[in-house]
């Protein structure tokens, strides 16, 4: 048996222990200034007007893409994919400002948390001093010591209000530790955003770059006159259909042989969407499908995938896990640049026109993780995201001409797994 004697030396080391766990923090500043969240505000309006421009700038490149095309309009076509990308630089470095802001903000907040965690400590501890003087008190000693029964009651009263203010006192303790640890992991994220930003805004750099010699080349090629330029353009569009039909003939071939069964149930989210959050992407502008776009513009009869509304240099995201199966070019025709990655759900993904891409062929990728920027390259009226599913069994890269590889297979409606 224990006797009273070692029951109070062992219960005056765990409360030194206690003690010493709990003062092990030290006390840092508090609340953040004011002037913070007012430039957080402040940032905030700076980048819905940005924003707003953007997509004022993106409805005005749609709304004349159907309109003939002429020297001077694909030169205007540069000239505003650069005004964009300008646009878009400006939009992430005040994100970068804003995220850092809202990173000192949460810091404040975090060392908030330090101070109160701290007085709650002192106060837990002060309070297990008080019950370790009374231990071993039970409530027949405590009758037997005092005079009065009406003192007795009061201190057997006050013991267990000590028992409750600790419970309650250590719960609070845990309520703003898991408060503070929820801010340290929110201010982690965002330091990955601006990472993730200042490479976005690297490579949008790098594509102003590229659009500038786009343009003088082009303009080189067609010696800026309006009547190479079209007798060029006549000659591309010739290449175009004729490739188109090949195309549109082979996939239809394949889609009337297949078997719909093989493929996984339709269901959203079996895909995430291929273009990033912000600025009012994620809505299609053409559908899958026998649209009068494809028939009107392209001369085919169906659409082997969705477009995506985004700005050039939006940033693009994989579908899904998976493997780059193809990295490819096929210039002024088709697709432009292009991705194709395989899933292990076969299915796969073609995201095309791009402005950019930032993978390998080969590489493996996650979901949601960045594979390239939208554009206009290919056969394309204005910068748009084409992405196309496929059934991956069916999926082969034919020759074609100028186009080189060229994606082909059984194409599915992206819409059907898509989780926008």
């Amino acid at each position: 048996m224990i006797s009273l004697t070692q029951k109070k030396i062992i219960s005056a080391f765990l409360i030194c222990v206690f003690v010493f766990w709990f003062l092990i923090f030290g006390l840092t500043n508090g609340a953040a200034p004011e002037e913070i969240k007012n430039s957080i505000d402040l940032k905030t309006q700076e980048l819905q007007e940005i924003n707003d421009k953007i997509k004022k700038s993106q409805q005005d490149i749609e709304a004349t893409q159907e309109e003939k095309k002429s020297l001077q309009k694909e030169i205007k076509k540069i000239d505003s994919a650069v005004n964009q990308l300008n646009l878009n630089i400006r939009s992430g470095k005040i994100i970068v400002n804003k995220l850092g802001l809202e990173i000192r903000s949460l810091q404040y907040d975090i060392d908030d948390a330090k101070i109160e965690i701290n007085e709650k400590k002192k106060i837990i501890v002060k309070i297990l001093r008080e019950l370790q003087e009374k231990d071993g008190e039970t409530p027949f000693i405590i009758l037997l010591k005092n005079k009065s029964l009406t003192e007795s009651i009061f201190e057997i009263q006050n013991l267990a209000d000590f028992n409750g203010d600790l419970a309650v006192k250590i719960k609070e303790l845990e309520n703003i530790r898991s408060g503070m640890t929820e801010k340290a992991e929110e201010s982690s994220v965002k330091k990955q955003k601006i990472e993730t930003e200042n490479e976005n805004l690297k490579n949008r750099k790098t594509i102003i770059v590229e659009q500038k010699n786009d343009k003088n080349n082009f303009l080189k090629i067609t010696k800026n006159k309006e009547s190479l330029y079209q007798k060029q353009l006549t000659e591309l569009e010739k290449q175009q259909e004729a490739i188109g039909k090949e195309i549109e003939e082979m996939e239809d071939q394949l889609r009337t042989s297949f078997d719909p069964s093989l493929l996984p149930a339709k269901r959203p989210g079996v895909l995430g969407s291929p273009v990033a959050s912000g600025n009012g992407q994620n809505y299609v502008t053409q559908e899958y499908g026998a649209t009068k776009f494809a028939q009107r513009a392209y001369k085919t009869k169906f659409h082997n995938g969705v477009d995506f509304r985004a700005p050039i240099g939006t940033p693009i995201t994989a579908a899904e896990d998976g493997k780059v199966k193809a990295v490819g070019n096929n210039g002024r025709i088709q697709y432009g640049r292009y991705i194709v990655i395989e899933h292990a759900n076969n299915l796969s993904s073609l995201y095309a026109h791009l402005s950019s891409q930032t993978v390998k062929n080969g590489e493996t990728v996650k979901r949601g993780q960045i594979i390239g920027y939208s554009g206009s390259t290919g056969y394309s009226f204005g910068a748009h995201l084409h992405f196309t599913v496929y059934w991956t069994p069916s999926v082969e890269f034919k020759s074609m001409g100028n186009a080189g590889l060229v994606p082909i297979g059984t194409t599915i409606n992206p819409i059907d797994y898509l989780e926008l």
